[in-house]
């Protein structure tokens, strides 16, 4: 993300990257036990979540978002036999439209569910044709983020030193990890509706998270040292320890102890909470790495606050539930 993630969205949504209820998310977005959240991630993630990133107190692995009854499709149009496996949501032999696995997307927060999620459904149904198992698509996402990663971590003293150009850099980052992020939340639905969700499956997408996420903080972190070498190193520690507070409260949040100190979903609160949809973090990182890397040094503080804001309120509201009894 045991303890309720404070600020964790509504059922039918996912934690940052993995978002309130995926993070992994992913981004620990999209579990394929069923679990929320993508680093995204954020979040795991978006699918898993994500990856994906999915949520914590949302709907199980074997009901669509919002809690629909999983024998319907996706806008209701009727029945789909369950079978496949004990959690399957199609028919055996049927082939998964991209909008069934959309219905079962975890969320993340409104630009996930508009972008990542519907991506990732789009690539459930190419892994589903070839066969491929929704694990396939966390190692990918895995593999994918890190890739990036490490590309941006070497270029970032040859950017600063203007001995290459920043824009081709931050467009990989931008690509490559929003990639990744729909790669996360892919996972998650495709485990859900062919019925291939298990603990083992939460568990390798949950650590592929972490470690994507890992990741990118080091791409973010080696970007602002590169750019301000006068970066402080205490910023550099509290920006890659607050990052994290949103994928642990993500794995944290189960089932009936979900709680979420925000449970609205009006459009202004969902746009408030785009500070913690990995789809839109990411979005924005890759930007500034492509436009403006001088300004990843703000990236950094802005989002260490945020963090660390959002940690301090999680730990007010759960200890508050807990005096309450």
């Amino acid at each position: 993300m045991s303890t309720p993630s404070p600020t964790a969205d509504p059922p039918g949504s996912a934690p940052f990257p993995g978002q309130g209820p995926a993070a992994g998310g992913s981004g620990v977005s999209r579990q394929h036990s069923g679990r929320p959240g993508g680093a995204g991630g954020p979040g795991a993630t978006g699918g898993s979540a994500g990856a994906g990133g999915a949520p914590p107190g949302g709907p199980d692995a074997t009901r669509v978002a919002g809690g629909a009854d999983p024998t319907r499709l996706a806008g209701g149009a009727g029945p789909v036999p369950t079978g496949d496996g004990p959690h399957a949501t199609t028919a055996p032999g049927a082939t998964p439209t991209a909008a069934d696995y959309y219905a079962v997307n975890r969320g993340g927060g409104l630009f996930s569910e508009a972008i990542s999620q519907r991506i990732g459904a789009r690539i459930a149904v190419f892994a589903h044709k070839r066969r491929l198992a929704p694990t396939v698509l966390t190692v990918a996402n895995l593999g994918l983020s890190c890739l990036v990663s490490f590309v941006v971590v070497a270029a970032a003293g040859p950017v600063a030193e203007d001995r290459v150009w920043a824009w081709p850099v931050g467009l990989l980052a931008l690509v490559g990890w929003q990639f990744a992020y729909a790669l996360d939340c892919a996972d998650g639905q495709l485990a859900r509706v062919t019925g291939q969700a298990s603990p083992a499956g939460g568990r390798v997408d949950v650590l592929c998270d972490v470690a994507a996420q890992v990741a990118l903080v080091a791409a973010l972190s080696a970007t602002a040292e590169a750019q301000v070498p006068a970066t402080p190193a205490w910023l550099l520690a509290a920006f890659a320890g607050t990052w994290m507070v949103n994928l642990v409260t993500s794995v944290m949040q189960t089932g009936s102890q979900a709680a979420s100190m925000v449970t609205s979903r009006s459009l202004p609160v969902r746009l408030v909470k785009l500070v913690r949809d990995y789809g839109a973090v990411i979005a924005l990182a890759g930007v500034v790495l492509t436009v403006a890397p001088q300004a990843s040094i703000w990236v950094v503080g802005a989002f260490t606050l945020v963090n660390g804001a959002f940690l301090a309120a999680s730990i007010a509201f759960s200890g508050r539930e807990s005096l309450r009894g």
